[in-house]
């Protein structure tokens, strides 16, 4: 059993539609195999590592395709395995489809405390481009439900940089998500996912797409807008009222062990990180016969976890803590790093303290190229 309180996450991959511009691993639903998939993915739960879990995350595809008796049972058996303590977050991810209502009080009452609802937009057209099918009025009738279901935490995705979209456009979806008073907002720039339909709408028109600096434009719009409505922007894409954040993903963020479990799933455990296959039918196969799941792994040590580690830090607001830093890894941040980061401080990207070291605003704009600077010492 790991030492530490572990986050874990189950992949749900099948969808009722596929997106256009999402690589994750996911399927159109088929019946058939999403019943083989369950029984693979309750067979690997059976025997997965008993970590001590901390967090529980269903994410996908789309995970409230199934059924909230599935999502129960699923709660259930992780439960029993890794000793997920009563009260834990839970959350679950939904398309806001006009099915969902109807399914958040079975929700609810299986455990699902969390609902991270895939709004991606407000306006239709936005939402056509993205090969969307919920309208804005199905979020507003989703959110509500929530709210009548139980639910207090509440948070909502949305995307900028899609194809055509303004900055009023996107100042209009960021309005219809405050109005609709979510606990938590993420916010996603469009990423280009090689092998989507959308690397090929790129490389056939790429004046399509937002280049970095409208990006970094429509970026700084949802800063000043949410920071004005009172969100604490506590990670690069995500913002939370105060006593909200994402409790999983800031284990991540921490650096804390992990469980995936499922098609495509990562973990983090003993300082090994793993990656599950993202094929569908030699997972179910590997799953089902009680053998171990294909897949890579690495060991990180020296400096590619110490790299790592202040990547990932620094993603946040607090940043890296260098004393909590040395304790846990022996290594001296300003010292190790040093010419590293005293040229991000030259540059206005990094701003440093007596035991600490953050992200400047300007430098959250180009945070992947930032924190990418210290994992190539």
């Amino acid at each position: 059993m790991t030492t530490a309180p572990a986050g874990v996450y189950v992949h749900l991959p099948f969808c009722p539609y596929i997106c256009p511009y999402c690589d994750f691993a996911k399927w159109a639903w088929d019946d058939a195999r999403a019943e083989r998939y369950l029984a693979a993915l309750s067979a690997e739960i059976a025997q997965a590592v008993p970590v001590e879990a901390a967090t529980l995350f269903f994410g996908g595809g789309t995970p409230t395709a199934y059924d909230a008796a599935t999502i129960a049972a699923l709660i259930a058996a992780v439960r029993a395995r890794t000793h997920l303590p009563a009260g834990a977050e839970i959350t679950v991810e939904a398309n806001p489809d006009p099915s969902l209502p109807a399914r958040l009080a079975a929700l609810r009452a299986a455990g699902v405390n969390r609902l991270s609802i895939g709004v991606q937009s407000f306006e239709s057209a936005e939402l056509r481009v993205l090969g969307r099918r919920h309208s804005s009025d199905d979020v507003t009738r989703a959110v509500a439900a929530a709210r009548a279901a139980g639910f207090d935490n509440v948070s909502l995705d949305l995307i900028f940089g899609v194809p055509g979209q303004t900055e009023a456009a996107w100042e209009r979806s960021l309005d219809r998500a405050l109005a609709l008073e979510p606990q938590h907002l993420s916010c996603y720039g469009l990423t280009i996912e090689a092998g989507t339909p959308y690397a090929a709408w790129y490389a056939r028109e790429p004046n399509a797409f937002a280049d970095d600096s409208r990006e970094a434009e429509l970026y700084a719009v949802a800063i000043a807008r949410l920071g004005a409505a009172g969100f604490e922007q506590y990670e690069i894409s995500n913002w939370a009222r105060p006593g909200f954040r994402c409790r999983h993903n800031a284990g991540y963020w921490r650096n804390d062990p992990y469980l995936g479990l499922g098609v495509g799933a990562a973990s983090y455990l003993e300082g090994v990180r793993s990656v599950h296959t993202r094929e569908l039918e030699p997972y179910i196969d590997a799953a089902l016969a009680g053998l171990p799941i294909p897949g890579e792994a690495e060991r990180l040590e020296g400096a590619a976890q110490s790299g790592e580690a202040i990547m990932l830090a620094l993603r946040t607001a607090e940043g890296v803590d260098t004393t909590a830093f040395r304790e846990r890894y022996g290594i001296d941040v300003l010292e190790t790093y040093g010419s590293v980061v005293e040229e991000l401080v030259a540059g206005g990207m990094l701003v440093t303290g007596s035991d600490w070291l953050r992200l400047t605003e300007r430098g959250r704009f180009v945070a992947n190229d930032v924190c990418g600077a210290f994992l190539a010492v």
